[in-house]
């Protein structure tokens, strides 16, 4: 199960970004935060110049895949 509503709808990278960011939220110390909120600009940035949509959609699938996995981590330490 994704860590928020509306993983499902996500189809742009802008879309991805916004929703990763969101689920940094979620973690439960400020360094977490900004830990993954690093590496989800850099790998952003080295994405960027991506155009092929089978690629794209590849990427949006392993990094909520990711994101589930990192979030449930922490989650279940507490």
């Amino acid at each position: 199960m994704p860590p928020l509503v509306g993983a499902e709808l996500i189809q742009t990278p802008v879309q991805l970004y916004r929703y990763l960011l969101r689920c940094c939220r979620l973690l439960p110390t400020t360094a977490m935060q900004n830990h993954y909120q690093h590496a989800i600009r850099q790998g952003y940035n080295s994405h960027s110049d991506e155009d092929d949509p089978e690629r794209i959609q590849m990427i949006i699938q392993r990094a909520i895949a990711d994101a589930d996995w990192i979030l449930d981590k922490y989650i279940k330490k507490k």
